[in-house]
């Protein structure tokens, strides 16, 4: 909105100035200008106030406005914003109380007055674990009216898929429907969140700020890392070098998963067992060229990405992400042509089957003739999202290094091979010696316990294992005696077991108390990770019954869901409860911290 001075007590010339300088100021500018006018005039008056022998009244000073700050998080970055902007809002004088959902009891929302609610959604449209009990409990007939509520919601997400920032959506709608008021519009955030974020919150803060009486002249801004902490981030990678770069599967292996080593000397980065590398990639050079052929474009043509004025080949390359299909991509490329397949795919739900295992080549060539040019298409595409790997190595044991665990993703469509773009890359690309840009991703929902003595239950299959390396060198390094049991499966024991001397150290060692292994491809009737829990029931369940920790990290829709029915079960015929006390069982593991996911 831009301000105008009309009708005040400045001169023609002051008015000139105002009206110039405003529309020019951001929001921030504004209230620190707004609270430097405000203690400037306070200064002057107490100056300008003459001395007197008479009783001094005591003026009432305002009330600090109360803000609920609430998150949602599986992977640490709903959390990160909360915090964040929390903190600013302390920092100009709002009474401000921040909390994961998990923890906060939802009975207490009929006193707030200010809620600001950040979430993620996982998959298909789920909450995350720690915001399902709120979630449901939102939307269930014990839910209070919420009258007296001002709120807003910024959502997290990933528009590949279907059901985009739902958990957000659900929700923002759900507390309007319950009575309450926003303070500012939902906004929906992509894998690049940044600035979509930023922009909420300056909203947030403008609304609840200016409305707050505040006795103080400065105005909190937004710092992306904390003073000590490293000045590399998502938007600042660090560029490591590769020190080491190795096939952990055997000669014969229908996979191939490499166990990266990374030069971190320099970078000041600060991780725990449980965080993950970002690791930002570029297209395969290749798929570009073929892309750029496809489309009839020059190669050279000048396009502009975020402010950035670059070559359309190298924004192809190094920006823009070109080997997903989306709804939203198909839908965006759908205006650019008259082809009636595309219409029809999506009218309905047939775009799902077209755009699995496809990319923007494939679109293009079944879909032309397009009336696009390469800037047009450019603004189509959203940004290359960064790839996350879990850290498998202890920075206490390697202090300037990472190591990652990163299976390559390699199939073929239509007769075309492809390639994961990061673990493409990786795979057949990247040599020792050669710099990837990465950042640290903290995950605090994924963390050893605080008691050293606490035993800790590890669940993984293939890469999922990588965290449970940095988990037992960290115990390791310390000198942790408390017991540990490590479940791991894969397809084949002779070329597939990874990690394999690692953990046969750990156990000589005592480091780690079990381990049962699961090789699915070995025996007849496949054995995964869950039916070694089922036959460890009474040992699993008299663990979890002395205070232990679960932690399963995998893909979420085949082994971690498969884990969850596993765990359920275990608790259930082993505590001889029914099936809705089993699940509150696992709500309360949930809420202590003791059933941690890292899935995918």
């Amino acid at each position: 909105m831009e301000l105008k001075v009309t009708n005040s007590p400045f001169n023609d010339v002051q008015v000139k100035l105002l009206n110039e300088l405003l529309p020019t100021l951001t929001v921030e500018q504004k209230l620190w200008l707004n609270g430097y006018i405000s203690a400037t005039l306070a200064a002057t008056a107490v100056a300008n106030t003459p001395t007197v022998e008479a009783p001094v009244a005591i003026s009432a000073q305002p009330v600090a406005k109360e803000v609920t700050v609430l998150y949602g998080s599986q992977t640490g970055n709903s959390q990160g914003l909360a915090e964040k902007y929390a903190k600013a809002l302390k920092e100009q004088g709002l009474n401000v109380t921040v909390a994961s959902v998990g923890k906060y009891k939802a009975n207490n929302l009929k006193k707030e007055t200010n809620l600001l609610l950040v979430v993620s959604t996982q998959g298909e449209g789920d909450p995350p674990d720690q915001a399902i009990q709120f979630h449901e409990f939102l939307h269930s007939k014990r839910a209070p009216k919420l009258e007296q509520l001002q709120y807003s919601v910024l959502a997290l997400g990933d528009s590949s898929y279907e059901f985009f920032c739902k958990t957000g959506k659900d929700f923002d709608e759900q507390f309007a429907k319950l009575g309450a008021t926003r303070i500012a519009p939902r906004v929906d955030c992509d894998v690049d969140y940044d600035e979509a974020a930023a922009q909420w919150f300056a909203t947030i803060q403008e609304a609840l700020v200016q409305q707050t009486a505040t006795s103080t002249a400065t105005t909190a801004t937004v710092n992306e890392a904390p003073q000590g902490d490293s000045t590399y981030s998502r938007k600042n990678p660090f560029y490591a070098e590769v020190l080491e770069n190795i096939n952990l599967n055997a000669r014969g292996s229908n996979k191939e998963t490499r166990h990266i080593e990374l030069s971190i000397e320099g970078a000041n980065f600060h991780f725990e067992p449980g965080d993950s590398i970002g690791i930002q990639p570029e297209n395969d050079e290749k798929l570009v060229d073929a892309l750029i052929t496809a489309l009839q474009f020059d190669s050279q043509t000048s396009v502009t990405v975020a402010d950035e004025t670059l070559s359309l080949k190298e924004a192809l390359q190094k920006r823009l992400e070109i080997t997903v299909l989306s709804k939203p991509i198909l839908e965006k490329i759908s205006a650019f042509t008259e082809h009636a397949k595309l219409g029809e795919l999506l009218a309905g739900d047939g775009w799902k089957d077209y755009a699995y295992g496809k990319d923007l080549l494939d679109a293009v060539e079944d879909f032309a003739p397009f009336t696009w040019n390469a800037q047009q298409l450019a603004g189509l595409l959203r940004k290359i999202p960064a790839r996350l790997y879990s850290i498998a190595s202890s920075q206490k044991a390697n202090s300037d290094e990472v190591h990652l665990t990163i299976g390559k993703v390699s199939y073929e469509t239509n007769g075309r091979p492809r390639l994961g773009v990061c673990s493409g890359s990786v795979a057949e690309r990247v040599q020792i010696g050669d710099t990837l840009p990465i950042y640290v991703h903290k995950n605090p929902n994924f963390r050893l316990p605080e008691q050293d003595s606490t035993p800790i239950i590890m669940i993984g299959a293939g890469t999922g294992i990588a965290p449970f390396r940095s988990f037992l060198e960290e115990r390791e390094e310390l000198g942790v005696e408390g017991k540990s049991w490590l479940f791991f499966g894969d397809q084949h024991f002779v070329t597939d077991f990874l990690y394999q001397t690692d953990w046969q150290r750990f156990i000589a060692s005592g480091v780690l108390t079990n381990m049962s292994v699961a090789f699915s491809r070995d025996t007849e009737q496949k054995v995964y990770v869950q039916h070694k829990l089922l036959e460890n029931a009474a040992a699993v369940y008299e663990w979890l019954e002395q205070g232990a920790i679960l932690y399963v990290c995998g893909d979420k829709n085949t082994m971690a869901a498969d884990v969850d029915t596993t765990i359920h079960r275990i608790i259930e015929e082993q505590g001889q409860k029914t099936a809705e006390e089993a699940k509150a069982f696992v709500q309360e593991l949930k809420q202590q911290n003791r059933y941690q996911r890292d899935v995918y």
